[in-house]
């Protein structure tokens, strides 16, 4: 009983950080990268990305309740910021608005913010994605607040472990789908960009609820 219910524990936090931080969302930031890019640099650099992104992600799963004693920040807090960050993240999405540079429509000029440089093409790669994936506000808040909500370090371990393997996931489809994202049409960049931005927007509102909820504001089963 105990193995089953690690595993779906295990299974259920995969799939919230696949939502927000997996190839649907990250796959668009390294498409629009790629067109300044060539191939072999945009694996070395989705590699890096994926390894430091997993760092993070394992060091901020682990120290979250470090983090939340230190800057005082309840559970329930961290949920309503992390839903209404979300919601705006998601309403800007649907409406065409990108906070993310690399996620934007390719109109600026290898060397500005969130564009690579073919002329460094590691080093701007890599700041490029900073934001869309190495450290995500998306990913960042819902990492803290699933190991919050852990009551114990093998929860917390299970929120590391879920966060690392997205990470690596998106390294791995980034690696193999390299050649072609440079040839997706801009288009259809912007209908998957909007799509995502309709899961994260309820996602939002859950994690908004949620944190009601855990306020007492909500009833607990809402």
């Amino acid at each position: 009983m105990i193995v089953t219910m690690a595993s779906l524990n295990l299974a259920d936090t995969f799939i919230t950080f696949l939502a927000l931080l997996g190839p649907q969302k990250v796959l668009l930031s390294f498409a629009r990268v790629s067109r300044t890019l060539d191939v072999r640099s945009l694996r070395l650099v989705a590699v890096a990305t994926a390894a430091t992104t997993a760092v993070i992600g394992i060091l901020l799963a682990l120290g979250a309740p470090w983090l939340a004693s230190f800057f005082h920040i309840t559970q329930a807090a961290l949920a309503l910021a992390s839903g209404l960050v979300f919601f705006v993240y998601a309403l800007g999405l649907v409406l065409g608005i990108h906070f993310d540079p690399a996620e934007s429509p390719a109109k600026a000029l290898p060397g500005d913010e969130g564009v690579a440089d073919p002329s460094h093409p590691f080093r701007s790669g890599f700041r490029a994605m900073l934001l869309p994936f190495v450290v995500s506000p998306l990913a960042i808040a819902a990492d803290l607040e699933e190991s919050l909500s852990a009551a114990h370090w093998r929860g917390r371990l299970v929120v590391a472990g879920a966060f690392a393997l997205v990470a690596l996931l998106d390294a791995a489809l980034a690696v193999v789908f390299a050649p072609w994202l440079r040839r997706t049409n801009e288009n259809i960049l912007e209908v998957l960009s909007r799509l995502l931005g309709i899961l994260l927007a309820a996602v939002g509102v859950q994690l908004f609820l949620g944190g009601l909820a855990s306020l007492g504001v909500l009833p607990s089963g809402h």
